[in-house]
Protein backbone atom coordinates (compact mmCIF):
# COMPACT_ATOMS: atom_id res chain seq x y z
CA UNK A 1 0.00 0.00 0.00
CA UNK A 2 1.15 3.05 -0.55
CA UNK A 3 2.05 5.77 2.13
CA UNK A 4 -0.10 7.98 1.25
CA UNK A 5 -3.55 6.08 1.93
CA UNK A 6 -5.98 7.73 3.42
CA UNK A 7 -5.89 8.63 7.12
CA UNK A 8 -8.12 5.55 7.51
CA UNK A 9 -5.33 3.33 7.29
CA UNK A 10 -2.67 5.34 9.27
CA UNK A 11 -3.29 3.50 12.23
CA UNK A 12 -4.24 0.20 11.22
CA UNK A 13 -2.86 -2.36 9.29
CA UNK A 14 -5.21 -3.01 6.25
CA UNK A 15 -6.23 -6.70 5.27
CA UNK A 16 -6.72 -7.38 1.90
CA UNK A 17 -8.52 -9.90 0.63
CA UNK A 18 -8.63 -9.85 -3.56
CA UNK A 19 -10.69 -6.53 -4.15
CA UNK A 20 -11.67 -6.30 -0.53
CA UNK A 21 -10.54 -3.68 2.09
CA UNK A 22 -11.14 -4.57 5.81
CA UNK A 23 -9.62 -1.80 8.57
CA UNK A 24 -8.68 -4.41 10.74
CA UNK A 25 -8.79 -2.19 14.24
CA UNK A 26 -12.23 -1.78 13.75
CA UNK A 27 -12.66 -5.30 12.92
CA UNK A 28 -10.69 -6.55 16.30
CA UNK A 29 -12.99 -4.06 18.48
CA UNK A 30 -16.28 -5.35 16.76
CA UNK A 31 -15.44 -9.23 17.58
CA UNK A 32 -13.76 -8.57 21.09
CA UNK A 33 -16.70 -7.36 22.15
CA UNK A 34 -18.84 -9.57 20.64
CA UNK A 35 -17.23 -12.29 22.42
CA UNK A 36 -16.79 -10.73 25.43
CA UNK A 37 -20.90 -10.16 25.95
CA UNK A 38 -21.26 -13.95 24.82
CA UNK A 39 -19.42 -15.11 27.65
CA UNK A 40 -20.91 -12.10 30.11
CA UNK A 41 -24.53 -13.31 28.75
CA UNK A 42 -23.58 -17.17 29.69
CA UNK A 43 -22.29 -16.11 32.66
CA UNK A 44 -25.72 -13.49 33.54
CA UNK A 45 -27.94 -16.11 32.39
CA UNK A 46 -27.40 -19.61 33.35
CA UNK A 47 -29.43 -19.22 36.67
CA UNK A 48 -32.28 -17.40 35.03
CA UNK A 49 -32.64 -20.34 31.91
CA UNK A 50 -32.61 -23.20 34.46
CA UNK A 51 -35.65 -20.94 37.20
CA UNK A 52 -37.66 -19.80 33.87
CA UNK A 53 -37.15 -22.52 30.84
CA UNK A 54 -35.36 -25.44 33.28
CA UNK A 55 -32.47 -25.20 30.64
CA UNK A 56 -29.51 -23.26 31.55
CA UNK A 57 -28.58 -22.90 28.06
CA UNK A 58 -31.87 -21.44 26.65
CA UNK A 59 -29.91 -17.93 26.40
CA UNK A 60 -26.60 -18.95 25.18
CA UNK A 61 -27.86 -21.10 22.81
CA UNK A 62 -30.63 -17.93 21.36
CA UNK A 63 -27.61 -15.46 21.86
CA UNK A 64 -25.39 -17.66 19.79
CA UNK A 65 -27.95 -18.09 17.30
CA UNK A 66 -28.32 -14.35 17.19
CA UNK A 67 -25.00 -13.65 16.51
CA UNK A 68 -25.13 -15.83 13.51
CA UNK A 69 -28.22 -14.60 12.14
CA UNK A 70 -26.32 -11.35 12.69
CA UNK A 71 -22.80 -11.96 11.16
CA UNK A 72 -24.27 -13.24 8.03
CA UNK A 73 -26.59 -10.07 7.57
CA UNK A 74 -23.30 -8.04 8.47
CA UNK A 75 -21.56 -10.14 5.43
CA UNK A 76 -24.52 -9.30 2.99
CA UNK A 77 -24.28 -5.47 4.53
CA UNK A 78 -20.78 -5.29 3.27
CA UNK A 79 -21.75 -6.53 0.06
CA UNK A 80 -24.48 -4.04 -1.05
CA UNK A 81 -23.00 -1.16 -3.34
CA UNK A 82 -23.47 2.15 -0.91
CA UNK A 83 -25.84 3.58 -3.79
CA UNK A 84 -28.52 1.34 -3.03
CA UNK A 85 -28.91 2.70 0.31
CA UNK A 86 -28.04 6.40 -1.36
CA UNK A 87 -31.46 6.21 -3.21
CA UNK A 88 -33.43 3.83 -1.36
CA UNK A 89 -33.66 6.56 1.45
CA UNK A 90 -37.15 7.90 1.21
CA UNK A 91 -38.24 4.16 0.52
CA UNK A 92 -37.07 3.26 3.64
CA UNK A 93 -38.48 5.72 5.88
CA UNK A 94 -41.64 4.81 4.61
CA UNK A 95 -41.09 1.54 5.36
CA UNK A 96 -40.17 2.47 8.98
CA UNK A 97 -43.46 4.28 9.97
CA UNK A 98 -45.31 1.66 8.06
CA UNK A 99 -43.87 -1.23 10.88
CA UNK A 100 -44.16 1.03 13.59
CA UNK A 101 -48.06 1.35 12.88
CA UNK A 102 -47.93 -2.57 12.57
CA UNK A 103 -46.88 -2.77 16.31
CA UNK A 104 -50.39 -1.26 17.20
CA UNK A 105 -51.97 -3.85 15.73
CA UNK A 106 -53.30 -6.64 17.92
CA UNK A 107 -52.01 -10.10 16.18
CA UNK A 108 -49.27 -8.86 14.73
CA UNK A 109 -47.62 -6.28 17.38
CA UNK A 110 -46.90 -8.14 21.22
CA UNK A 111 -47.28 -6.10 24.12
CA UNK A 112 -44.37 -6.62 26.65
CA UNK A 113 -44.46 -4.75 29.90
CA UNK A 114 -46.99 -2.26 28.70
CA UNK A 115 -45.05 -1.62 25.86
CA UNK A 116 -45.97 -2.29 21.77
CA UNK A 117 -42.69 -2.64 20.44
CA UNK A 118 -42.13 -5.70 18.55
CA UNK A 119 -43.94 -7.39 15.97
CA UNK A 120 -44.34 -11.24 16.48
CA UNK A 121 -42.68 -13.31 13.06
CA UNK A 122 -43.73 -16.38 14.44
CA UNK A 123 -40.18 -18.08 15.04
CA UNK A 124 -39.16 -14.73 17.05
CA UNK A 125 -40.17 -11.03 17.89
CA UNK A 126 -38.83 -8.20 16.13
CA UNK A 127 -37.75 -4.96 17.75
CA UNK A 128 -38.97 -2.53 15.28
CA UNK A 129 -37.28 0.50 17.10
CA UNK A 130 -33.43 -1.03 15.77
CA UNK A 131 -34.51 -1.21 12.63
CA UNK A 132 -36.22 2.42 12.38
CA UNK A 133 -32.52 3.76 13.76
CA UNK A 134 -30.52 2.30 10.92
CA UNK A 135 -32.94 3.35 8.30
CA UNK A 136 -33.65 6.78 9.87
CA UNK A 137 -29.38 7.25 9.73
CA UNK A 138 -29.49 5.86 5.89
CA UNK A 139 -32.02 8.23 5.37
CA UNK A 140 -30.71 11.34 6.99
CA UNK A 141 -27.03 10.50 5.12
CA UNK A 142 -29.29 10.63 1.83
CA UNK A 143 -30.90 13.65 2.56
CA UNK A 144 -28.14 15.67 3.25
CA UNK A 145 -25.88 14.45 0.01
CA UNK A 146 -29.15 15.58 -2.23
CA UNK A 147 -30.20 18.83 -0.49
CA UNK A 148 -26.72 20.09 0.90
CA UNK A 149 -27.37 23.82 -0.25
CA UNK A 150 -30.98 24.05 1.33
CA UNK A 151 -29.72 22.73 4.45
CA UNK A 152 -26.96 25.02 4.97
CA UNK A 153 -29.02 28.57 3.68
CA UNK A 154 -31.92 28.00 5.37
CA UNK A 155 -34.30 26.75 8.50
CA UNK A 156 -36.56 25.43 5.97
CA UNK A 157 -33.47 22.88 4.80
CA UNK A 158 -33.32 22.07 8.65
CA UNK A 159 -36.89 21.32 9.74
CA UNK A 160 -38.09 19.35 6.22
CA UNK A 161 -35.90 16.08 6.54
CA UNK A 162 -37.30 16.27 10.24
CA UNK A 163 -40.70 15.90 9.04
CA UNK A 164 -40.83 12.52 8.67
CA UNK A 165 -38.45 11.52 11.26
CA UNK A 166 -41.31 13.56 13.37
CA UNK A 167 -43.97 10.72 12.48
CA UNK A 168 -40.99 8.12 13.57
CA UNK A 169 -40.66 10.04 16.68
CA UNK A 170 -44.58 9.95 17.67
CA UNK A 171 -45.17 6.84 17.08
CA UNK A 172 -41.99 5.57 19.04
CA UNK A 173 -43.04 7.77 21.65
CA UNK A 174 -46.62 5.96 21.49
CA UNK A 175 -44.93 2.55 21.77
CA UNK A 176 -43.38 3.94 24.67
CA UNK A 177 -39.92 4.04 23.80
CA UNK A 178 -38.08 7.17 24.59
CA UNK A 179 -34.97 5.96 24.76
CA UNK A 180 -34.70 4.63 20.32
CA UNK A 181 -36.33 8.57 20.09
CA UNK A 182 -33.28 9.94 22.21
CA UNK A 183 -30.72 7.82 20.40
CA UNK A 184 -32.04 8.61 16.49
CA UNK A 185 -32.90 12.61 17.56
CA UNK A 186 -29.31 12.91 19.10
CA UNK A 187 -27.87 11.03 16.08
CA UNK A 188 -29.60 12.90 13.05
CA UNK A 189 -29.12 16.40 14.93
CA UNK A 190 -24.95 15.55 14.79
CA UNK A 191 -25.07 14.73 11.14
CA UNK A 192 -26.94 17.58 10.35
CA UNK A 193 -24.43 19.65 12.32
CA UNK A 194 -21.56 17.69 10.47
CA UNK A 195 -23.48 18.04 7.33
CA UNK A 196 -23.34 21.67 7.02
CA UNK A 197 -26.11 23.45 8.97
CA UNK A 198 -25.45 26.73 10.00
CA UNK A 199 -24.94 26.96 13.95
CA UNK A 200 -28.05 29.20 14.58
CA UNK A 201 -30.20 26.64 13.05
CA UNK A 202 -28.74 23.73 14.48
CA UNK A 203 -29.20 25.23 18.03
CA UNK A 204 -31.92 26.31 17.43
CA UNK A 205 -33.20 22.63 16.18
CA UNK A 206 -31.43 21.27 19.08
CA UNK A 207 -33.06 23.91 21.66
CA UNK A 208 -36.63 22.29 20.08
CA UNK A 209 -35.39 18.85 20.98
CA UNK A 210 -34.48 19.73 24.22
CA UNK A 211 -38.35 20.68 25.08
CA UNK A 212 -39.66 18.02 23.63
CA UNK A 213 -38.00 16.21 25.80
CA UNK A 214 -38.64 17.59 28.59
CA UNK A 215 -41.97 17.49 28.07
CA UNK A 216 -42.20 14.07 27.21
CA UNK A 217 -40.45 13.14 30.63
CA UNK A 218 -42.64 15.44 32.58
CA UNK A 219 -45.70 13.99 30.91
CA UNK A 220 -45.16 10.69 31.42
CA UNK A 221 -45.22 9.54 35.72
CA UNK A 222 -43.43 6.00 34.82
CA UNK A 223 -40.18 8.59 33.10
CA UNK A 224 -40.76 11.34 35.90
CA UNK A 225 -40.05 8.24 38.43
CA UNK A 226 -37.25 7.08 36.80
CA UNK A 227 -35.36 10.75 37.19
CA UNK A 228 -36.14 11.24 40.61
CA UNK A 229 -35.31 7.70 41.57
CA UNK A 230 -31.78 8.60 39.72
CA UNK A 231 -31.21 11.38 41.91
CA UNK A 232 -31.66 9.74 45.10
CA UNK A 233 -32.02 6.12 44.36
CA UNK A 234 -31.29 4.88 48.35
CA UNK A 235 -35.04 7.00 49.00
CA UNK A 236 -36.40 4.01 47.93
CA UNK A 237 -33.70 1.41 47.43
CA UNK A 238 -36.98 -1.64 47.26
CA UNK A 239 -39.11 0.29 44.65
CA UNK A 240 -38.35 2.77 42.10
CA UNK A 241 -34.75 2.86 43.05
CA UNK A 242 -33.84 -1.06 43.27
CA UNK A 243 -32.78 -1.95 39.75
CA UNK A 244 -30.12 1.20 39.74
CA UNK A 245 -28.98 0.15 43.89
CA UNK A 246 -28.50 -3.39 42.79
CA UNK A 247 -26.14 -1.99 40.03
CA UNK A 248 -23.90 0.21 42.09
CA UNK A 249 -23.35 -2.79 44.80
CA UNK A 250 -22.36 -5.08 41.62
CA UNK A 251 -20.22 -2.45 40.42
CA UNK A 252 -18.45 -1.73 43.67
CA UNK A 253 -17.82 -5.40 44.83
CA UNK A 254 -15.81 -5.39 41.72
CA UNK A 255 -12.98 -3.28 42.55
CA UNK A 256 -10.16 -3.78 40.75
CA UNK A 257 -10.05 -6.94 39.43
CA UNK A 258 -13.66 -8.41 39.91
CA UNK A 259 -14.82 -11.46 41.86
CA UNK A 260 -14.08 -14.11 39.21
CA UNK A 261 -15.95 -15.20 36.07
CA UNK A 262 -19.21 -16.11 36.77
CA UNK A 263 -19.29 -15.33 40.65
CA UNK A 264 -21.31 -12.53 40.73
CA UNK A 265 -23.89 -12.11 43.46
CA UNK A 266 -25.70 -9.76 42.44
CA UNK A 267 -26.66 -11.56 39.04
CA UNK A 268 -28.54 -14.11 41.28
CA UNK A 269 -32.06 -12.59 41.71
CA UNK A 270 -30.99 -9.00 42.86
CA UNK A 271 -29.81 -6.86 39.64
CA UNK A 272 -32.90 -7.18 37.08
CA UNK A 273 -32.49 -7.86 33.58
CA UNK A 274 -28.66 -8.85 34.62
CA UNK A 275 -27.71 -10.33 31.17
CA UNK A 276 -29.49 -7.31 28.97
CA UNK A 277 -29.61 -3.68 30.25
CA UNK A 278 -27.29 -4.21 32.95
CA UNK A 279 -24.72 -6.59 31.31
CA UNK A 280 -21.94 -4.24 32.00
CA UNK A 281 -22.69 -4.08 35.54
CA UNK A 282 -22.18 -7.95 35.80
CA UNK A 283 -19.08 -7.26 33.74
CA UNK A 284 -17.91 -4.89 36.65
CA UNK A 285 -18.45 -7.41 39.39
CA UNK A 286 -16.63 -10.30 37.75
CA UNK A 287 -14.12 -8.73 36.15
CA UNK A 288 -13.38 -5.16 38.31
CA UNK A 289 -12.43 -2.18 37.08
CA UNK A 290 -9.82 -3.71 34.49
CA UNK A 291 -12.46 -5.69 32.86
CA UNK A 292 -15.17 -2.52 32.40
CA UNK A 293 -12.30 -0.74 31.34
CA UNK A 294 -11.30 -3.12 28.56
CA UNK A 295 -14.51 -3.32 27.30
CA UNK A 296 -14.69 0.62 27.53
CA UNK A 297 -11.64 1.49 25.51
CA UNK A 298 -13.20 -1.37 22.85
CA UNK A 299 -15.83 0.75 22.43
CA UNK A 300 -13.75 3.96 22.18
CA UNK A 301 -11.41 2.29 19.50
CA UNK A 302 -14.77 0.73 17.50
CA UNK A 303 -16.39 5.04 17.61
CA UNK A 304 -12.73 6.21 16.50
CA UNK A 305 -11.93 3.87 13.67
CA UNK A 306 -16.06 4.75 12.51
CA UNK A 307 -14.94 8.61 12.55
CA UNK A 308 -11.64 7.86 10.95
CA UNK A 309 -13.44 6.56 8.30
CA UNK A 310 -15.82 8.76 7.68
CA UNK A 311 -12.93 11.62 7.24
CA UNK A 312 -11.49 10.00 5.15
CA UNK A 313 -14.68 9.46 2.69
CA UNK A 314 -15.16 13.21 3.81
CA UNK A 315 -12.18 14.00 1.83
CA UNK A 316 -12.32 12.27 -0.99
CA UNK A 317 -16.03 14.02 -1.30
CA UNK A 318 -17.55 11.00 -0.71
CA UNK A 319 -20.53 12.60 1.62
CA UNK A 320 -23.07 10.35 2.22
CA UNK A 321 -20.15 7.63 3.04
CA UNK A 322 -18.97 10.05 5.00
CA UNK A 323 -22.15 10.97 6.74
CA UNK A 324 -23.43 7.77 6.97
CA UNK A 325 -20.17 6.86 8.85
CA UNK A 326 -20.66 9.03 11.00
CA UNK A 327 -23.99 8.77 12.33
CA UNK A 328 -23.75 5.25 12.16
CA UNK A 329 -20.28 6.14 15.04
CA UNK A 330 -22.80 8.34 16.58
CA UNK A 331 -25.27 5.71 17.25
CA UNK A 332 -22.61 3.16 18.60
CA UNK A 333 -21.06 5.63 20.37
CA UNK A 334 -24.26 7.42 22.33
CA UNK A 335 -25.76 4.28 22.63
CA UNK A 336 -22.42 2.59 24.64
CA UNK A 337 -22.27 5.69 26.67
CA UNK A 338 -25.87 5.81 27.86
CA UNK A 339 -25.80 2.01 28.70
CA UNK A 340 -22.89 2.75 30.82
CA UNK A 341 -24.08 5.30 32.62
CA UNK A 342 -27.12 4.02 33.44
CA UNK A 343 -25.46 1.32 35.08
CA UNK A 344 -23.24 3.38 36.69
CA UNK A 345 -26.14 5.89 38.06
CA UNK A 346 -24.98 8.60 35.98
CA UNK A 347 -28.33 8.81 34.16
CA UNK A 348 -31.44 7.82 34.63
CA UNK A 349 -32.12 4.35 34.30
CA UNK A 350 -33.37 3.24 30.32
CA UNK A 351 -33.62 0.42 28.27
CA UNK A 352 -31.20 0.81 25.53
CA UNK A 353 -28.98 -2.43 24.86
CA UNK A 354 -24.93 -2.45 25.33
CA UNK A 355 -24.18 -2.79 21.41
CA UNK A 356 -23.16 -6.13 20.82
CA UNK A 357 -22.77 -7.26 24.00
CA UNK A 358 -26.36 -7.29 25.73
CA UNK A 359 -28.86 -10.48 25.00
CA UNK A 360 -31.24 -9.63 22.65
CA UNK A 361 -32.07 -10.63 19.03
CA UNK A 362 -32.97 -7.17 17.23
CA UNK A 363 -30.31 -5.63 18.50
CA UNK A 364 -27.32 -7.82 17.97
CA UNK A 365 -28.51 -8.62 14.90
CA UNK A 366 -29.05 -4.71 13.65
CA UNK A 367 -25.62 -4.05 14.98
CA UNK A 368 -23.54 -6.78 13.57
CA UNK A 369 -25.24 -4.97 10.45
CA UNK A 370 -23.90 -1.92 11.37
CA UNK A 371 -20.67 -3.05 11.54
CA UNK A 372 -21.23 -4.50 8.01
CA UNK A 373 -21.85 -1.40 6.96
CA UNK A 374 -19.34 0.54 8.15
CA UNK A 375 -16.97 -2.36 6.34
CA UNK A 376 -18.58 -1.45 2.67
CA UNK A 377 -17.98 1.94 3.66
CA UNK A 378 -14.44 1.60 4.12
CA UNK A 379 -14.06 -0.62 1.25
CA UNK A 380 -15.28 1.78 -1.11
CA UNK A 381 -13.67 4.58 0.15
CA UNK A 382 -10.41 3.30 0.01
CA UNK A 383 -11.40 1.53 -3.55
CA UNK A 384 -11.99 5.50 -4.35
CA UNK A 385 -9.06 6.40 -3.84
CA UNK A 386 -6.64 3.69 -5.30
CA UNK A 387 -8.78 4.86 -8.46
CA UNK A 388 -7.85 8.47 -7.92
CA UNK A 389 -4.31 7.78 -6.87
CA UNK A 390 -4.05 5.70 -10.69
CA UNK A 391 -5.07 8.82 -11.79
CA UNK A 392 -2.65 10.72 -10.47
CA UNK A 393 -4.94 12.98 -8.08
CA UNK A 394 -3.23 11.91 -4.69
CA UNK A 395 -2.51 15.02 -3.63
CA UNK A 396 -5.88 16.12 -3.52
CA UNK A 397 -5.94 14.15 -0.12
CA UNK A 398 -3.10 12.55 1.07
Amino acid sequence: MSAAMLSVGDSSRVARRGRYYLDGWMLFAAISLLCIGYVMVVSASLHIGERVFDNIWHYPARQAAHIVVGLILAFVMANVPLSAWEQSGPNLILVAIALLVLVFIPGIGVKVNGSYRWINLGVARLQVSEIVKLVCIVYMAGFLTRHVHVVRESIKGVIRPMLPLGVVFCLLLAEPDFGATFVIGFSVMCMMFLGGARLIEFLTLVLMGVVLGVLAIASSTYRMERVTAFMDPWADHLGSGFQLVQSLIAMGRGEWFGVGLGSSIQKLFYLPEAHTDFIFAVLSEELGFIGSSVVILLFGLLLWRAFQIGKAAERLNLRFYSLLAYGLGVWIGLQSFVNIAVNMGVLPTKGLTLPLMSYGGSSMIVMCMVVGLLCRIYHETQQQYMSQLKGGAAWHYA
